[in-house]
């Protein structure tokens, strides 16, 4: 217990002066936020909350404090989490015992106290497949889901007014060939509505059954980080990568609001360079991060020219992967261009003709609607823009 005691201290110092790092910078740059904050922007009617709903911490399997889980979350910028340790399974016991599976959100709501960061309350209900683990959040006492059988342990969820989301349904422990298969008491789950959402991205793995799933039976798709480890390790966010979170669009900044968008199952997945989500919140957050900034007809010695100079502008952390819709042929670039995150791109078009007006079409390479689906988006060019 000593060594583990002594090891839990050094990772809390070091997160305490990362942290420190991380509020001088904030404090150095004004309004400007810091380079490992998730973007994303808002959509019309739809305030866009950066959200991961399943991590742990030494409280189950987990390596590190609760109130670490706080601060990595207020780093990287997110505006919602939910700390999900097991119910069961508690590796740990023998040197934090946890008789109260309430104290971990307790813990963290008083570290995130007049934070700009929601603190959701939650648990995973850890199970053998069927029906495997499932995070409930939302929960008003954790201790209540102990020690019942694996549908009574959701109907209680459910009668605290939870949010179950079904974890990992892909995970190669509980189904060896790396497949989602909705079971007969999932069947029978879905029936009682015990399940309210699916995990379609899951730390470093996704699934194209669970998308289906998911469309197939209306729940909400849902993706995270199930952080074990420290995020900075499990991500590589030191070298530029981010964890996999969940876009929920709510008509404001509340729990409430969080929950009520939950429900409606207005999500979006950001998952290494991916964005995943039904095409109803998919595309408009997508219109919403590219703004064609100016325009410019490219200079001739006649004064001729008819191919125009496109800029865009993307305020968002995804590297947009376009296929042109072949409307117009490209002066610099092939059918494939990449508008880079937080940047602007510029495109030189050929119209062929002097147009004041006209439309840009792509496919989104790196967004699915569906399993191997990608949508399409068009960008209005005016070329009369300074």
């Amino acid at each position: 217990m000593k060594c583990f005691n002594v090891w839990l201290f050094n990772v809390l110092l070091v997160l305490s002066s990362l942290a420190g790092l991380y509020e001088a910078k904030g404090q150095e740059s004004g309004t400007h936020k810091p380079a490992r904050f998730i973007v994303f922007p808002d959509i019309p009617e739809y305030k866009t909350l950066i959200c991961d709903f399943h991590q742990h911490t030494v409280f189950s399997d987990g390596d590190v404090w609760p109130a670490v889980r706080v601060r990595e979350a207020l780093a990287d910028g997110l505006d919602a989490i939910s700390i999900t340790d097991h119910l069961e399974y508690q590796p740990h016991e023998e040197d934090i015992p946890n008789p109260d599976r309430n104290r971990i959100y307790q813990i963290a709501l008083e570290a995130a106290k007049d934070k700009d960061l929601i603190v959701i309350s939650g648990s995973e209900i850890t199970r053998e497949m069927p029906p495997g683990h499932a995070n409930a959040i939302f929960l008003s006492d954790a201790n209540k889901l102990m020690g019942l059988d694996s549908i009574e342990v959701f109907r209680e969820a459910k009668k605290q007014g939870a949010f179950v989301i079904w974890n990992h349904p892909h995970w190669y422990d509980q189904s060896p060939n790396g497949t989602a298969v909705l079971t007969k008491m999932h069947r029978q789950m879905l029936k009682e509505g015990l399940i309210q959402a699916i995990e379609v991205v899951n730390d470093h793995s996704y699934s194209d059954e669970a998308l289906k799933i998911a469309l197939d039976n209306k729940l909400a798709i849902m993706g995270a980080s199930d952080a074990h480890d420290l995020i900075d390790w499990q991500f590589n966010v030191q070298q530029g990568g981010h964890r996999p979170v969940t876009l929920v669009f709510a008509t404001e900044k509340t729990e409430e609001a969080l929950k009520e968008a939950l429900q409606k199952g207005r999500t979006v997945v950001w998952f290494d360079n991916t964005l995943i989500g039904k095409k109803d919140f998919l595309v408009p957050l997508i219109q919403q991060s590219l703004y064609i900034q100016k325009t410019q007809v490219m200079e001739s010695n006649p004064g001729k020219s008819t191919v125009v100079s496109v800029f865009i502008e993307n305020k968002s952390d995804a590297d947009y992967i376009l296929e042109n819709q072949k409307d117009y042929s490209f002066y610099d670039h092939a059918d494939i261009v990449t508008i880079k995150a937080n940047a602007v791109t510029m495109i030189q078009v050929k119209p062929l003709k002097e147009l004041k007006t006209f439309n840009l079409r792509f496919k989104v390479l790196n967004a699915l609607t569906a399993p191997s689906t990608h949508p399409l988006i068009s960008l209005n060019v005016y070329t009369t823009q300074n």
